[in-house]
């Protein structure tokens, strides 16, 4: 099915694709060298900076799109879903062979499904790789809260996202998106002020240029 909204519509599909997070991907790749499987991950950054498109672009390294399991918020993980996935876990994939668990929203994690994941990510097979996704705040106030939750982030590879010298390169992807699709009407500074008043949210940029709000 096509893409509604601009965002998904030109969502980063390859590493090459992401913007802004060269020092990022550039651990995600050391690490991958290293294997695909067999690991977990935590993404953490700001909203709009590329956390579940680099979470779905790793996925996709060793798992097919049919056996790519995601969630939109961790409030959805249930005791009973981490013991489906657990058993899920045992068993091989077609195609690529893998199988991978996206998290998103991870500092809504419960602490009854933190203390069951501990466990679980001592002994993730070697075709399986878990993806958590979280903002900066909300990984901080995970950890202000919940007892288990830095054994948790130990068990984990963790890839951090910086918002910093975002604004005139998410200006110029979003202008050209914008030329693309008959929705630009404003100089490259306007969009590097959008930036700026977005705080170099990628997606609520390209919101406000879906709205009409860059057209003369």
């Amino acid at each position: 099915m096509e893409p509604t909204t601009l965002f998904e519509k030109y969502r980063p599909a390859s590493f090459d694709e992401v913007l802004g997070q060269d020092k990022a991907i550039n651990k995600v790749k050391l690490l991958l060298d290293r294997g695909w499987g067999g690991r977990a991950w935590w993404v953490s950054g700001a909203s709009g900076a590329g956390k579940t498109s680099i979470a779905r672009i790793i996925a996709a390294q060793g798992a097919d799109d049919l056996y790519i399991n995601e969630f939109d918020s961790a409030d959805q993980l249930s005791v009973s879903e981490v013991d489906r996935m657990e058993q899920d876990m045992s068993y091989r994939a077609f195609g690529k062979g893998g199988k991978a668990f996206i998290i998103n929203e991870a500092h809504g994690l419960r602490k009854a499904i933190i203390r069951r994941l501990l466990g679980l990510l001592e002994r993730i097979p070697n075709h399986v790789c878990i993806i958590f996704t979280t903002t900066k705040q909300g990984e901080s106030a995970l950890f202000d809260d919940q007892i288990d939750a830095n054994p948790l982030l130990s068990r984990c590879a963790k890839i951090e996202l910086t918002n910093q010298g975002l604004a005139k390169v998410f200006a110029e992807h979003c202008r050209e998106i914008a030329t693309r699709e008959n929705l630009n009407g404003k100089p490259l500074q306007s969009y590097i002020k959008l930036a700026q008043n977005c705080k170099n949210n990628c997606r609520q940029m390209l919101m406000t240029i879906e709205s009409g709000e860059m057209l003369e």
